[in-house]
């Protein structure tokens, strides 16, 4: 008997032997334990990072690990919380928080307009116009940091937070790509009621379809708060040099390495606490990803 011929009797004999409902039931058992074995692989660094924020120093290389502090101290997040010449955590906090909401505010608001625009609103050029702002999503950042940095170096932005918000204040091509998607699966009836009822384009984009387009804005402005949030590499390059209570979460939390040293029990409580917002609104938002991408996916 040949291995193939095997093969299809012991598959013949599975399928007489389980019925259509245990094979179902075999099948969800092996796919929650495979989506377990994933996540806790995931979270892993998450536990360690919330384990090692409330260790004390001397607990942190010991053999066999110490998962669970003993004891459990908060020294860390003083520590972090108080303010020195090198990193001013809470001050960075303030900053972060206003650059996040800022720029994606902004960003949520100019971002839908057009997108609605390239939806809704028919003019000449517009798949043009909207197939070259496609072209910008593939041009990397890092092509335009060297004209960026010039061009902020002569408007005097430099060590300012100017750098990190006015370029995204304005919009952003991911964005209008996906709240054009977004717009374009809205029924034409919802425009054609508007402009019987007397309504202009941006009053029909303003009172009809931005209050439909709540799961699109949730997850534009999670999106886009993240990004913000966890933005390392523009305050290194705009604000370096500069004081301390500029600085972002992200770089006051890299201030915190010496030149030799480097305590990880400070920095994991630094991390703890810049992760929280991130959590927080990640828990809010989430039911809106699921029924955003499941719509904007109908139609291009």
């Amino acid at each position: 008997m040949t291995s193939q011929q095997l093969n299809i009797r012991v598959q013949t004999a599975t399928t007489e032997v389980l019925g259509p409902r245990q094979r179902e039931i075999l099948f969800k058992i092996f796919a929650y334990a495979l989506l377990i074995t994933f996540a806790l692989a995931i979270l892993l660094p998450f536990f360690w990072m919330l384990s090692t924020a409330f260790k004390e120093e001397r607990g942190l290389f010991v053999l066999p690990p110490q998962w669970i502090p003993n004891p459990v101290t908060f020294a860390n997040f003083e520590k972090v919380l108080t303010p020195t010449p090198q990193a001013n955590i809470p001050r960075a906090f303030v900053n972060s928080l206003f650059v996040a909401l800022t720029t994606t505010l902004g960003e949520v608001f100019i971002s839908t307009l057009a997108g609605f625009a390239f939806a809704r609103i028919r003019f000449p050029g517009r798949q043009q116009f909207f197939g070259l702002l496609l072209v910008t999503m593939m041009i990397p950042g890092v092509v335009t940091l060297v004209p960026s940095f010039i061009l902020f170096k002569e408007l005097g932005w430099l060590r300012t937070l100017a750098p990190l918000i006015v370029p995204v204040l304005f919009g952003t091509a991911f964005a209008v790509f996906l709240s054009r998607q977004y717009f374009a699966t809205l029924p034409q009836e919802l425009e054609e009621a508007g402009k019987i009822d007397g309504a202009n384009m941006f009053q029909i984009y303003l009172l009809i379809f931005l209050p439909l387009a709540k799961p699109i804005i949730a997850t534009l402005f999670v999106l886009g708060f993240i990004a913000r949030w966890n933005d390392y590499l523009g305050p290194l390059i705009y604000l370096s040099g500069g004081k301390p209570d500029t600085f972002t979460v992200p770089l006051a939390l890299a201030s915190l390495q010496g030149a030799y040293t480097l305590e990880w029990t400070t920095l994991m409580a630094g991390a703890t606490l810049a992760l929280l917002p991130i959590v927080i609104l990640f828990f809010v938002f989430q039911r809106y990803f699921i029924e955003s991408i499941a719509i904007t996916g109908i139609k291009g």
